[in-house]
């Protein structure tokens, strides 16, 4: 496994395989690695002869007040996951590779971006977008491996890749959850054991909405109820939203029919911490 910070020497490697016929898939992470990046790479693994990882903390995506000076970041640790996964190379550029002096290119997008964490981080997308437009380019895979925790994030990139014309397939793959039932968030690390005990809010009141879908619940307003007066319940808890909304769109829905999905953001003590269900 080879580790590089530079774009030419990965896009040169990249397109050496290509050139071989072999497929090429590309995970990107900000790193701080656990089971569910893990499982990206797991099946890239699988389904491709090549895997690039990429590290990178982009600090486009993080607001002024937000956490990338906290942010975890261990390469060594995040390497050995790598290695254990059976990624071929991992590309972890410094801040100045990725963003050049006088840097002023973005990608944007209206409507996908300005709901759920779009409404409370708005220069949020616009710089995950930005960037994995980059990567697209520096690593010209068929296949990017995306986690559905971050669905919205999942659905901005694919309709990225839809408007843009970008020749790669998005897999999005399952959320990878604790055993209590918690998503495995890099952010996780920041809990206190008392908030790491009540996170479990976030995943209980899903499993409370989709028990009443199940049982043939389909207002969408009565289903946001229920999550949160779930929430309601954990002293620690604060929401920032919950919503139903289309998955393709990101716009508000009133009945669940259709591709739906459930997403809610929650703060456990002074951690902001996200979870859905996907309705297909």
């Amino acid at each position: 496994m080879i580790i590089s910070g530079s774009i030419e020497e990965t896009r040169k490697q990249v397109k050496e395989w290509k050139a071989q016929g072999l497929s090429v898939a590309l995970v990107p992470t900000m790193g701080y690695l656990h089971e569910g990046h893990k499982s990206l790479m797991e099946r890239a693994r699988k389904e491709n002869d090549k895997v690039v990882v990429s590290i990178f903390v982009n600090p486009m995506q993080f607001g002024p007040n937000e956490d990338y000076e906290a942010y975890p970041r261990d390469l060594d640790r995040d390497s050995g996951i790598c290695e254990d996964a059976g990624v071929d190379w991992i590309f972890h550029p410094e801040v100045e590779e990725m963003y050049g002096p006088d840097f002023s290119g973005y990608v944007d997008m209206h409507t996908l971006p300005e709901k759920l964490c779009g409404a409370s981080r708005p220069v949020h997308f616009r710089g995950v977008q930005t960037v994995v437009s980059k990567l697209f380019h520096i690593v010209p895979a068929d296949r990017a491996y995306f986690g559905q925790k971050d669905a919205q994030q999942l659905a901005i990139i694919r309709r990225m890749v839809m408007d843009l014309n970008f020749d790669i397939e998005i897999i999005g793959c399952p959320i990878i959850r604790e055993e209590d039932g918690l998503a495995k968030s890099s952010r996780n690390t920041y809990l206190s054991e008392d908030e790491r005990r009540q996170a479990v809010i976030l995943n209980q009141s899903l499993e409370e909405a989709m028990k009443a879908i199940e049982a043939g619940e389909k207002d969408a307003s009565k289903v946001k109820a229920i999550i949160e007066k779930k929430i309601g319940t954990c002293s620690l808890a604060k929401i920032d939203y919950v919503e139903v909304v289309n998955f393709d769109n990101i716009q508000p829905i009133e009945t669940i029919e259709g591709n739906v999905l459930i997403a809610i953001a929650v703060y456990i003590g002074t951690t902001r911490l996200i979870d859905n269900r996907i309705i297909m």
